[in-house]
């Protein structure tokens, strides 16, 4: 009789378990706050269709959250494609989703009043970018001015929203970013700004998951995704994310990311 009050109550902490919280971390291109007004609905209603709470976590700078995700803090995480590349190996994050019919480009922003309208007027300048990781809004746009033999000084603000604030109020004459969260700036700075130049398009950002998720939950996370365009719910939120909806997603998506051999979080 004890032994079998035992495997109970093992069975009924095993369950526990499982349905433990989980955590879904997002890149913080921009401000904790609007990530979470972006974000916190649509983790609402995936962790309804899951039956399982699943809370929404950032940080305070993009830094920090590489940090989070190479000790794999987060259950389920939404990070920029060279990250994917970068935490698939270790601590081995997989591929769940990503964003239907969408190629993430990065963008150099500039005052509309400023004058400057091509790269090359930007030499010798310093220029604000979020992260020295962050894939289009640094990475892509940087090799661009080296090879265009532009000399520049790169200046981190932390994230996307910050290098548009910081150009818009003149504090540096340009900046990285990427189309989708320009787009999604309120109207009255998207006013000020206007791109001067924009990268070739490449597989965008990865939702993926930690190795201790199981496959049930991966599969039940996918359709979840996948079906997250029809909910009215979450409509509002898609809209304000500039994304019409998820797609699942493989790891081999991301080999065009892995041909461009970067190195800089080695």
């Amino acid at each position: 009789m004890k032994k079998f009050i035992l495997i109970i109550i093992l069975c009924i902490y095993s369950t526990i378990g499982v349905s433990k919280t989980l955590t879904f971390g997002v890149v913080p291109q921009q401000s904790a706050s609007r990530l979470a007004e972006q974000w916190a609905p649509l983790i609402s209603y995936i962790s309804t269709q899951l039956g399982q709470e699943i809370v929404f976590a950032t940080t305070p700078d993009i830094p920090s959250f590489e940090e989070k995700l190479e000790r794999g803090e987060f259950d389920i995480a939404y990070m920029n494609p060279y990250h994917y590349t970068v935490y698939s190996q270790q601590p081995g994050y997989r591929a769940a989703a990503k964003a239907k019919d969408k190629l993430i480009r990065g963008i150099i922003v500039v005052r509309k009043d400023s004058g400057v309208t091509e790269m090359g007027q930007l030499q010798d300048e310093k220029l604000a970018f979020p992260s020295p990781a962050a894939f289009a809004a640094t990475i892509l746009t940087q090799s661009y001015l080296k090879q265009a033999n532009i000399d520049f000084t790169p200046a981190y603000v932390s994230s996307h929203d910050s290098v548009y604030l910081s150009v818009a109020k003149g504090f540096f004459p340009a900046g990285g970013g990427i189309l989708r969260t320009f787009n999604a700036l309120p109207q009255s700075t998207r006013d000020q700004l206007t791109p001067i130049w924009t990268t070739d398009g490449f597989t965008p950002h990865a939702i993926a998951v930690h190795p201790r998720i199981n496959d049930q939950t991966e599969l039940e996370l996918k359709a979840a995704l996948e079906q997250v365009h029809t909910a009215s719910v979450v409509k509002h939120q898609l809209d304000q994310l500039k994304i019409t909806g998820f797609v699942s997603a493989q790891d081999s998506d991301w080999d065009d990311i892995r041909s461009l051999n970067i190195k800089v979080l080695d």
